[in-house]
């Protein structure tokens, strides 16, 4: 049998774009223009250079950042930070990279491990709970 690949949608917000709302996705999601609101996403978000974001909240699998962005972001999986961003706000990832020439302000929190739980047999709040967070800031 032949393996069947698994077709994954990109969109792009052009550099004329301008959104303000939430946006909900499970692919993945460019952004090289201008986006302020919420963004809770399963899949992947890139935000390009040139690209302005104000966001209350972002979460999503990972997250790559070569614009500006002002706000909370989470990632399940990744951020990355590359060099020539601007980034003021709270981070929480298991893996986190930040590139030279990155202006960043704020608190990074890593993951240390995924629990030994079963996600699919215990409620949302105490799979939450069971994640040990590290940091070099107080709580």
């Amino acid at each position: 049998m032949a393996e069947e690949k698994t077709k994954k949608n990109l969109t792009v917000f052009g550099q004329e774009t301008e959104f303000e709302g939430e946006l909900e996705f499970t692919d993945t999601l460019v952004i090289t223009g201008k986006f302020s609101g919420k963004i809770e996403a399963t899949g992947d978000l890139k935000i390009d250079s040139g690209a302005i974001c104000e966001v209350n909240q972002i979460k999503a699998n990972s997250i790559e950042i070569s614009g500006n962005v002002t706000g909370p972001m989470e990632a399940n999986e990744r951020i990355e930070i590359c060099a020539g961003s601007f980034v003021k706000g709270d981070i929480t990832a298991p893996r986190i990279r930040i590139a030279d020439d990155v202006d960043y302000e704020g608190q990074i929190s890593m993951v240390d491990e995924a629990p030994d739980v079963n996600l699919f047999s215990v409620a949302s709040d105490e799979f939450k709970s069971a994640f040990v967070l590290k940091s070099n800031l107080p709580h």
